[in-house]
């Protein structure tokens, strides 16, 4: 392993020599334009594990994605090599369908410390959800981004982030009323405490989320990449290319149902992926939005 190779895999060629918020963002944004946040494994007969040499080999070398535990850990040792002051949190994914938080901590999270302010950089949450830089650990702050306007809020050391999100224009009326559309203007997404965790706090989680019936992982394959004007998602047979701000206060959403034989090609052109085994789509009906 060796970050000269992750970053021939990232694209990113600007300095290093600064372990600054700049320097940080750009690393960011070239990983979650590069990384597709995906759980193909699971539907291609794969098993996910969190070794980092394995997640290291699956992104870097193999050009695949992965979900929050392996982007996350990944990006957590390429900011620990460059000399970041940096450590792992969990979070508790919000459900919208129970409208409750998970009571399982699935959702690893990476906080650096830059001179004396801490940040929370996530790679690894995808879709609209995506933070595209670093957001400041401060309570109550609005922190508008491309992608929308983020916030954190504390109560009793506790954390919650939500994310407040543009009015959407979908051109094709088919979908308007499709439940990968998320209706509130204002979405919670997870809360998390600032205990320390390491990679072995998740590993249960890891097995649970991509064998159990519950799981939103085995109900639906998902594979989004960040660009640079918005995100490409596609769950199951459903692809979506969302533009953001493409009018004043209004997103883009264009969906395309794919036919089973336009969806290998469609992971290569659009995500750069290539399996080595056969994928089988699945879109059950669930709590998941874009």
């Amino acid at each position: 392993m060796n970050l000269e190779e992750y970053f021939a895999r990232t694209g990113y060629k600007g300095s290093l020599e600064n372990q600054d918020l700049e320097t940080l963002t750009d690393i960011f944004q070239h990983h979650i334009r590069a990384v597709p946040f995906e759980n193909l494994s699971i539907h291609c007969g794969e098993k996910i594990t969190l070794e980092l040499e394995h997640v290291y080999n699956k992104i870097v070398r193999r050009k695949r994605g992965g979900w929050c535990m392996e982007n996350n850990q990944l990006l957590g040792w390429v900011l620990k090599c460059l000399g970041y002051d940096a450590s792992f949190l969990g979070a508790y994914v919000f459900n919208p369908h129970e409208n409750a938080y998970a009571n399982i901590m699935t959702h690893l999270l990476v906080k650096v410390v830059i001179d004396g302010k801490a940040y929370i950089v996530d790679g690894g949450f995808g879709v609209s959800y995506q933070m595209w830089q670093p957001m400041e650990l401060v309570s109550g702050k609005d922190q508008p981004q491309v992608p929308g306007v983020f916030r954190f809020t504390e109560k009793n050391a506790t954390w919650y982030l939500e994310k407040m999100r543009r009015k959407q224009y979908i051109p094709n009326q088919n979908f308007s009323n499709s439940d990968l559309l998320e209706k509130k203007d204002c979405r919670k997404v997870y809360m998390f405490s600032l205990e320390p965790r390491t990679v072995e706090d998740f590993h249960f989680q890891c097995t649970y989320l991509q064998t159990s019936p519950d799981s939103l992982f085995t109900k639906k394959s998902i594979c989004t990449l960040q660009t640079t004007d918005g995100f490409r998602a596609l769950i199951g047979w459903t692809l979506t290319e969302t533009t953001y701000n493409y009018k004043e206060n209004m997103d883009l959403v264009e969906f395309i149902t794919l036919k089973d034989e336009e969806v290998e090609k469609t992971l290569k052109e659009k995500f750069n992926i290539t399996l080595e085994r056969k994928l089988i789509p699945i879109n059950v009906k669930g709590f998941y939005t874009i």
